[in-house]
């Protein structure tokens, strides 16, 4: 086994907790836990820690090393994903998830500075754009741009996240689920008893541009008992439209 480097991360055990992992896993386990965790410790996203971010990646380094197809001569780990995070001093334009996905004209401030913004469809935190007018004599500014999550979504270099209930009988029972999504309602199927409760919603990401590929939409599954079923909510919906009043008048 090679010896691996220093880390915030003192054992497996600790990197497997960060995890939120009970024991081993495959990789497509390893990585399933890893979106998932280190989406919501982001410094950008409500309740985010710069800290537990750091910790959380190279919780994922170490898991990943420990893979025992990672140990084989012939097939050494890929390099870690760099998610780009900015520096305190450095000017930003923070848009939303939604500006990202549709590009347009904003207009945007940094520090003292005002000026106009076209966003590129697609734009990706770390990307620069041109902020007009701002610099001296007028000149554009090449400023970058941080996606910041609002309560519908987040967004991670090519992927959307975003957070869906679900009726606590349908992940026992399983069934249709639908999700409504910034694209429009989407269904999907629930297996019983699923895990992870989490799907991803291919090509609902933020669109490709560049080098970046289209991104996919990744939706937590949230166990709530106050959400309708869909055969309760069809019934509400139905008795919406044929109440007696309705059919009175």
């Amino acid at each position: 086994m090679r010896a691996r480097p220093s880390s915030e991360i003192a054992s497996i055990a600790e990197a497997r907790a960060l995890l939120g992992l009970s024991g081993p896993v495959d990789e497509a386990g390893l990585k399933a836990a890893f979106r998932a965790t280190v989406k919501a410790a982001r410094p950008d996203a409500p309740g985010g820690d710069e800290a537990r971010f750091r910790k959380v990646i190279a919780a994922w380094r170490m898991l990943r090393d420990d893979q025992p197809a990672a140990r084989t001569p012939d097939a050494p780990p890929a390099p870690a994903p760099s998610p780009w995070m900015p520096k305190p001093s450095d000017p930003l334009i923070i848009i939303t998830p939604q500006q990202a996905l549709k590009g347009g004209q904003i207009t945007a401030t940094v520090g003292a500075k005002t000026g106009k913004v076209r966003l590129p469809k697609g734009v990706r935190s770390g990307d620069r754009v041109r902020l007009k007018g701002a610099g001296e004599d007028g000149a554009p500014l090449q400023v970058p741009v941080l996606i910041k999550g609002d309560e519908a979504l987040t967004a991670m270099g090519d992927d959307l996240y975003m957070t869906c209930p679900i009726p606590t009988r349908l992940l026992e029972d399983g069934g249709r689920l639908e999700i409504r999504t910034h694209a429009g309602p989407r269904s999907a199927w629930i297996v019983a008893g699923q895990q992870p409760l989490r799907l991803r919603l291919k090509d609902l990401g933020l669109p490709a541009r560049g080098k970046h590929p289209q991104g996919h939409l990744f939706v937590n599954l949230i166990p709530s008992e106050d959400v309708p079923s869909a055969a309760e909510d069809l019934l509400v919906r139905f008795t919406r439209v044929w109440t007696p009043d309705r059919l009175a008048a």
